[in-house]
């Protein structure tokens, strides 16, 4: 076996350590790859926030458009609400031109399930059912007897058989009680806002109304609205 000189091991050692060269060429093409990369995150990140921004632009326009004269063209908001009772589904129309910022205020409380488990706390056959978390005695009573007068009174089509209302007067402003009369009312013109009516379920009504009530007015077994379910058509 041939030995190795000295000078060959130095220099096949010399050879080992030497450092790999870089050439220009890789270093130029490294740098354009890392502003490529660096431009193309810019433009991405623009584009996510130019549509984003746009996305809530539209999504505001959905709820209501800014006319001619500064008035609010409203469109795109939920048409119908389906109370789902403890005796059954009641769909219900909301008048959400005629009363907008009444039926602004109930969409808001449902999609926050204000309504979720609330009871029907009066129930005054052939009159009208009253549900909330509210607890106003004084106020329905006094309607019953002026209730009792109506047949004296020229009939509202406003107040007919199955209108959704809530009182014009509340002590909360957070509160929000809701009425549906089960025969013409007119006597309740000044103290009720009517923003829908039953469209469908009227039988359902009817049977809340049939409910055994002690002398208050209030019935003798829970019955209320499991929850409210918003649609723009039926």
């Amino acid at each position: 076996m041939a030995r190795i000189k000295p000078q060959a091991l130095l220099l096949q050692s010399k050879k080992k350590k030497a450092p790999a060269r870089v050439s220009i060429t890789t270093i130029i093409t490294c740098n354009l790859i890392f502003i490529l990369v660096v431009f193309s995150l810019v433009a991405a990140y623009k584009h996510w926030f130019h549509w984003s921004r746009t996305e809530l632009l539209n999504g505001r326009q959905n709820f209501e458009e800014i006319g001619a004269f500064g008035e609010v063209q409203r469109f795109d908001l939920p048409s119908y609400a389906v109370l789902n009772t403890s005796k059954g589904l009641v769909t219900v129309e909301l008048y959400k031109d005629a009363s907008p910022e009444t039926v602004d205020k109930f969409l808001v409380l449902c999609e926050k399930g204000y309504f979720r488990g609330i009871l029907f706390h009066r129930v005054i056959k052939n009159y009208v059912i009253q549900g909330g978390h509210g607890n106003q005695v004084g106020a329905i009573e006094d309607w019953t007897l002026r209730g009792k007068l109506r047949g004296q009174l020229d009939t509202s089509p406003k107040h007919e058989a199955f209108m959704l209302g809530t009182s014009k007067v509340t002590r909360d402003d957070k509160g929000f009680e809701l009425y549906i009369t089960t025969a013409p009312i007119p006597d309740l013109t000044g103290k009720l806002i009517v923003f829908g009516r039953v469209v469908k379920g009227e039988d359902i009504v009817q049977e809340i109304e049939e409910v055994d009530t002690d002398e208050h007015y209030q019935p003798k077994s829970p019955i209320g609205i499991i929850d409210i379910i918003l649609k723009r058509e039926i």
